[in-house]
């Protein structure tokens, strides 16, 4: 039986890596509103929840479940600032995004 060169086993197992990272920020992105409210972040450079809930035709609780979707794929960061949490978009993970799409 042929034995597998190490370093191929290493290249998939980077490449297996990579597709289970863009999966997690492709999650991210999977909905129209998400996609809105990143844009909105970016231009905005941050914003509040209660801000995006006046922006977006949608109600609060559906704009932070997006958000809690996005913060989990890692798009976003939020920090809290009682009682309200400020959520900015995440440039390296959207760099990051961006270099694996292209790498498809």
């Amino acid at each position: 039986m042929p034995r597998r060169d190490p370093d191929a086993r290493t290249r998939e197992r980077l490449t297996s890596l990579q597709e289970e990272e863009l999966a997690q920020l492709a999650r991210g992105i999977a909905h129209p509103l998400r996609v809105r409210i990143l844009r909105l972040l970016r231009e905005r450079g941050q914003c509040v929840c209660g801000d995006l809930v006046d922006e977006l035709p949608r109600a609060q609780s559906t704009v932070s479940q997006h958000l809690k979707i996005l913060k989990e794929s890692g798009l976003i960061r939020g920090e809290v600032e009682p009682p309200r949490v400020c959520y900015c978009a995440d440039e390296d993970a959207i760099a990051k995004l961006q270099e694996l799409v292209r790498e498809l």
